[in-house]
């Protein structure tokens, strides 16, 4: 880190909570983001729609060994084709 980044560094640590964290945000969206970053966000924003589509009632949970069960089912049609 350069001499000026540890002097920015320092003020910015000295700040209240609120502006540093305004300063943080504002610092990270400045930085290239890399795909995995982007793919995190969009597994992260395609649970939250799958457990508001249960609160709503619109969706249907499925119970982990009948899930199971049916992709095995699936794929053994799959391979037979």
């Amino acid at each position: 880190m350069t001499s000026a980044s540890k002097k920015i560094l320092e003020v910015a640590l000295a700040l209240p909570e609120e502006d540093r964290r305004r300063i943080g945000e504002a610092i990270l969206d400045s930085v290239r983001r890399d795909a995995s970053d982007d793919i995190r966000q969009a597994w992260q924003d395609e649970a939250v729609r799958r457990v508001e589509e249960i609160e709503r009632g619109e969706g249907k949970l499925v119970d982990l060994d009948e899930a199971l069960r049916s992709l095995r089912a699936d794929l053994r049609h799959v391979r037979h084709e």
